[in-house]
């Protein structure tokens, strides 16, 4: 049957929403040689330039509805649909007065058109949007959703929903930007790879601006590819401008080449607006790359004159945070190079500015005044800073995104800490410290109710978990659409119930025991320093031989590894040497030199994510000395154990070659334990036996997630235990021991923070965690944490029975006391 040219219009227009460009042009070519009606042939010019504005034609877009809006006879509605798409086509260019103004004559002359006037809505709430009118987007979005509910258009409702998705992203709300994505994506993604990669793109930016710059990477790469195939240039360029934003937060020589990508493709289809914005990321990243690398190479950065002027361009643009951006970078480069002019420069911070933005300027502050030798002033700044970081923060109960959003407080974090050194006062530089260690922990989370949903996605990514390995199993699409689904359900559903308080230095002085002392050890991006507070006293001191010991730290771990598993044979006493060396080398720079201060007291130890993978206890200076690696000094004031642990649980994972006997051995001390060994140590079974205990043993295989750390995870008999899994406990046991392998391991996530295992037992209200950050065979793991618990039972603190344990049984092994050991 022949199709009549309005039948063929009708599905030419079905295949576009649907995100299927190459079909509609197809289609749409077959309806216009079928009908000589003007009208028609007019409506089918306008969906025709849709489709080509999509593959990045805008010029011939435009051509095409200009002569159509000449046909004699056009209609007023007619004439109303081509200037909605005129209105489009400026979108695109980034004429945003432009696309408005054409968006209101179109949307006033189509009447109650609902089917064409809802996307006429959608469009002009975007519009709205990138001019930063974010109220009128959404009631632009808000008049979109009666006119898709009358024609029943649910791929265009859903559009809707992600459009609102993207407002709540620009208003700095990402637990609904990624919730409102989410619910849209299914609906998108089933009509098409396009509308997926649309889906996708906006997401990453949700990810981008939550910190979390590998997992948009990886997205973006993707949907460049996908864009790149459909010869959708406007849409690939893009994608290439949002990876060289998230590039420039961690990789800026990367950037500069993404964001050069990006011009180019822009100016290629004569899109000026966003060519200017890949533009600024470009400079952007190259006054990052300009002062002198490692590698000895000087970068040239682009010169005052240039900054200016595409600033200047930017503005009459009303790219207003693009401007700033820009500007902010070059005088931040200013003020660590000495450069005079961009000393005199004002900055001043719109209030509607994103807070990414706002975080830019007040570290510009903090650097100028630290290149002055105005540190007070540079601790202020970097405090105000810092400060507007918390506010954000304090909406979010996830530790997922309070860790990750850290990050973008990174430079201030820095710029205290160095401040903070240079006043040689040991009551500032606590304070500083307890800040970078308290920003991802000051949230006190609300554990949501169970979650049905949540569960079986866990429950079937455990299952994708086992089928792919310890490989990069989250990057297989479905491991990614549920990791993403998991994410938004963790967002929304861990709320914010206060925040905790963070002590001074007066109320350290005053908590401490005489017979303990309190060591923190500060990074400030280039040196190592330590506080010791002990017997009313505290002390500043420079770890002498940092590029040594930073030159130690790369490569311990792999001698770790090695001394875990060759134990016997030939190599084994050449791989001995060999780790004792190094560990002696760190001793004598990292806690030799504070020993006249700690004497023999007992020591609180707080550390930043660059040393998160020392095993302390292996430290010739700290062996059989009760310690305890703590969050902050102000978390372990207020969680330390007041009382004796009552309920005990056992469970035994997998293929642990002594695991059953390390649980009958440590389970031997207490009157009673629940014991799960075999089949019945599930994941559901130890959810519930961590509600039911007051101390939990847990002897199982695990894995850390370098860049997921949340997936970290320990394996039981139906798939593994996750972060998530942890997170979402109402009610956790306030002692945790994990002999597994691995899980004790961190990932440091700007600041200095680290996160894994340890650290999510600890978010989730548990108040000391046991575990070992390298891998430990299972024979050492068996003997020592089976005598711990004789202490355990005995009512002796963790750290103390852990030490105890050590001097007993003459085993000397990375298991450490994390939280509140004493």
């Amino acid at each position: 049957m022949t199709l009549s040219a309005a039948e063929l219009y009708r599905r030419g227009r079905a295949h576009l929403n649907a995100g299927q460009t190459a079909a509609a042009r197809r289609v749409l070519s077959l309806a216009a040689a079928r009908t000589e009606d003007t009208d028609l042939r007019a409506l089918i010019a306008g969906s025709t330039a849709a489709a080509i504005i999509r593959q990045g034609d805008v010029a011939s877009a435009e051509r095409i509805c200009r002569e159509a809006l000449e046909l004699p006879g056009v209609s007023r509605h007619t004439a109303a649909v081509l200037h909605g798409q005129l209105g489009l086509l400026a979108l695109e260019r980034g004429d945003l007065d432009d696309s408005i103004a054409w968006l209101d004559r179109a949307i006033a002359g189509i009447g109650d058109d609902v089917e064409h006037r809802a996307p006429m809505y959608l469009n002009r709430s975007v519009a709205h949007m990138q001019a930063g009118r974010l109220a009128e987007g959404r009631a632009d979005l808000d008049r979109a959703v009666p006119d898709y509910a009358a024609t029943g258009n649910e791929i265009e409702r859903a559009m809707t929903v992600h459009n609102a998705g993207y407002a709540s992203l620009l208003a700095g709300d990402l637990v609904s930007a990624l919730g409102q994505m989410g619910e849209a994506y299914l609906t998108l993604a089933s009509a098409s790879a396009v509308n997926a990669a649309i889906c996708e793109l906006d997401r990453a930016e949700v990810l981008r601006d939550a910190g979390m710059a590998t997992d948009a990477e990886r997205s973006l790469e993707r949907v460049t590819q996908v864009f790149g195939a459909h010869r959708m240039s406007q849409a690939k360029g893009e994608a290439e401008f949002h990876l060289a934003r998230s590039l420039l937060t961690h990789l800026p020589e990367k950037a500069v080449q993404a964001a050069s990508r990006s011009a180019r493709t822009f100016r290629r289809v004569r899109s000026d607006w966003w060519a200017l914005r890949a533009d600024a990321v470009r400079m952007r990243a190259q006054l990052m790359v300009a002062a002198a690398q490692a590698d000895g190479k000087s970068r040239p950065a682009p010169s005052r004159e240039a900054i200016n002027d595409l600033a200047a361009e930017l503005e009459r643009r009303r790219l207003r945070a693009d401007a700033s951006s820009l500007r902010f970078t070059w005088l931040l480069h200013g003020a660590r190079h000495a450069d005079a002019l961009s000393q005199r420069s004002v900055v001043r911070i719109a209030k509607d500015a994103p807070i990414q933005v706002r975080l830019l300027a007040h570290e510009v502050r903090a650097t100028r005044a630290a290149a002055l030798g105005d540190h007070a002033r540079a601790r202020h700044h970097a405090s105000e800073g810092l400060e507007a970081l918390a506010q954000w923060q304090a909406s979010f109960g996830s530790l997922d995104l309070a860790s990750s959003l850290v990050q973008h407080g990174a430079g201030l974090i820095f710029a205290g800490l160095g401040a903070a050194v240079r006043s040689s006062r040991p009551e500032v530089l606590f304070d500083w410290s307890e800040r970078a260690r308290h920003l991802s922990v000051q949230t006190i989370p609300l554990r949501p109710p169970p979650d049905a949903d949540l569960a079986s996605d866990l429950a079937e990514l455990r299952m994708l978990r086992a089928e792919y390995g310890s490989g990069d199993w989250l990057s297989a699409p479905r491991a990614a659409e549920l990791s993403d689904s998991v994410r938004a359900r963790q967002w929304s559903a861990v709320a914010a119930v206060g925040a905790s308080r963070r002590i001074g230095l007066a109320e350290l002085h005053a908590t401490l025991a005489d017979d303990t002392a309190y060591v923190t050890f500060v990074f400030d991006r280039s040196d190592m320093f330590a506080l010791t507070v002990a017997g009313g006293e505290a002390r500043i001191t420079t770890v002498a031989r940092w590029p040594a010991v930073a030159e130690s730290l790369a490569g311990l771990r792999a001698d770790l590894d090695m001394s875990a598993a060759i134990r016997t044979g030939p190599m084994a006493p050449a791989v001995t040497r060999a780790l004792q060396g190094r560990l002696a080398a760190l001793s004598a720079a990292l806690i030799e030199p504070l020993l006249p201060m700690i004497g023999d007291r007992r020591v609180v130890l707080t550390i930043p994510g660059i040393l998160g993978g020392l095993p302390w206890a292996m430290l010739p200076a700290l062996r059989g000395r009760i310690f305890t690696v703590a969050t902050s000094a102000s978390q372990w004031c207020d969680r330390r154990i007041s009382t004796r642990p009552r309920r005990v649980g056992f469970a035994v994972g997998p293929r642990v070659t002594r695991g059953n006997e390390e649980v009958l051995r440590a389970s031997a001390a207490w009157p009673s334990a629940e014991i799960l060994l075999g089949g019945a140590a599930t994941v559901s079974a130890l959810t519930g036996l961590s509600e039911r205990s007051d101390v939990l043993h847990l002897a199982a295989h695990g894995r850390h997630s370098h860049d997921h750390p949340l997936f970290s995870g320990v394996e039981l008999t139906d798939g593994t235990l996750f972060g998530y899994d942890i997170d979402l406990i109402p009610n956790v046991p306030d002692i945790v021991v994990m002999s597994a392998c691995e899980v004790g391991r961190s990932t440091a996530r700007g600041g200095e923070e680290a996160i894994g295992m340890t650290r999510i037992w600890l978010h989730a209200g548990t108040r000391c965690v046991i575990a070992a950050p390298v891998v430990v065979a299972d024979d050492v793991a068996c003997e020592l944490l089976g005598e711990m618990h004789q202490g355990l039972a005995a009512g002796l603190a963790p750290a103390v029975a852990l030490a105890e344990a050590s001097d007993r049984t003459g085993i000397v092994a990375p298991f450490q006391a994390h939280g509140s050991g004493f």
